[in-house]
């Protein structure tokens, strides 16, 4: 236990003071907490901010990353039963996933220490429905994405422009995007962030960001994957090619069966994978409107997460897919921003590019793109790149980057 705290010590006296969009969306008086994300977007950094901001140097909160070969000999419950009966009141499970019936554990925590409040952290690949213990009416569970552009660029030049609904940038983009350009060179912000601003790891080292972001990469594919979702070792190498071809060619609306055949891994399978790569945040896949999001339903369209996941992978990048890439990224991550939240849904439409919580029509381009596509649709909007301040329902695709 000592050795655990004094690890703790030199964590918490390192870790950054900057602050994800999640931090003051959960209530950490909560009894039971689960914060699930892709790898690299601060988790860690996120419970070790709480235990500073709220214990100091106390011992009544102990932080601890189960992926430490201490586990390999040790039962997590016993050690949680230990540090409450020392007196602790927080215990904060790092990498979740990697510990071996896991969801058991907790329960048994929360149902047998009543006064223990318990943080955990996993994989976004974590089904908690699927677990072989019923967290649902115990855990409340939290997504962390990666930065959005407010973020990055609130990182970047100190500033605090506030997060915007979607409705509030549909009714008052002109002014809100006036406000924000008096401040910075938001374009240039937005082609910084599209290269290398989408995990925090950015701030350490820009420099080395590319090669850290290909570690992460693998590390999903080699370690979470395989620990979440049992995939067998020989089939690790047809994903890395699945991804790779995906990555130099989306969007485009996939050939299932000319996929299964380059990447020698059947149709049902290929449709579990892809849906393994949308868990894991490394895929979006985008259906058709009506047709649903049943595993086994053709996507429409499918693109990298985020675009800095495309300038890791690939040299080749198509501007047109770049900003639906990143139309689709920041919409969709502003779903599941907090429990009470209805999700954003977005959808591939008939007639625009996309359609939004079943209500609006978006269609994205450049500078040049006009109305033809989408003329005479209610409540449909141009997406331009390569604009500062938008006009009627002309908007600038850099402010939807203030979703989140």
């Amino acid at each position: 236990m000592e050795r655990f705290q004094q690890e703790q010590l030199k964590l918490i006296a390192s870790v950054s003071t900057k602050k994800r969009y999640l931090y003051d969306l959960i209530d950490w008086n909560e009894r039971c907490i689960g914060i699930l994300g892709a790898r690299g977007t601060g988790k860690t950094t996120m419970m070790l901010q709480h235990v500073r901001e709220r214990y100091g140097n106390s011992d009544n909160a102990l932080y601890i990353s189960v992926d430490s070969p201490y586990f390999l000999a040790h039962n997590l419950f016993d050690l949680a039963k230990e540090f409450h009966e020392l007196g602790g009141e927080l215990l904060l499970l790092d990498e979740i996933h990697k510990y071996p019936d896991w969801s058991l554990h907790i329960k048994s925590m929360y149902d047998s220490l009543p006064k223990l409040r318990i943080v955990f952290s996993g994989s976004s690949l974590l089904q908690i429905s699927r677990q072989k213990a019923d967290l649902s009416r115990r855990a409340i569970i939290f997504n962390l994405h990666g930065l959005s552009l407010r973020e990055y660029i609130n990182f970047v030049h100190e500033t605090a422009f506030p997060a915007c609904t979607l409705e509030t940038i549909l009714e008052n983009h002109r002014q809100i995007a006036e406000t924000i350009s008096m401040e910075i060179t938001v374009r240039k912000s937005l082609r910084d962030y599209l290269i290398n601003g989408y995990y925090p790891f950015f701030l350490e080292s820009s420099g080395t960001y590319p090669f850290r972001l290909r570690e992460v990469i693998n590390h999903i594919l080699e370690v979470d994957l395989p620990y979440v979702n049992r995939i067998e070792t020989r089939q690790l190498s047809k994903l890395k090619k699945l991804l790779f071809l995906l990555a130099t060619s989306v969007p485009f609306t996939p050939n299932i069966t000319k996929l299964a055949e380059v990447t020698e891994i059947s149709r049902s399978r290929l449709y579990e994978y892809l849906e393994n790569l949308q868990n894991a945040r490394l895929l979006n896949l985008v259906r058709s409107h009506g047709r649903g999001y049943e595993v086994m339903s053709k996507p429409e369209k499918i693109f990298l997460e985020n675009s800095n996941l495309m300038y890791a992978i690939t040299e080749n990048i198509n501007t047109g897919t770049l900003r639906e890439l990143f139309f689709v990224n920041q919409i969709r991550n502003t779903c599941t921003l907090h429990p009470s939240l209805v999700d954003t849904s977005i959808e591939v439409s008939a007639k625009g590019d996309f359609f939004v919580n079943n209500m609006y029509t978006f269609e994205i381009g450049g500078k040049s793109k006009g109305y033809r596509q989408i003329s005479g649709i209610e409540k449909s909007f141009l997406v331009v790149d390569d604009l500062e301040i938008g006009y009627r329902n002309t908007i600038p695709l850099w402010l939807f980057g203030f979703l989140y």
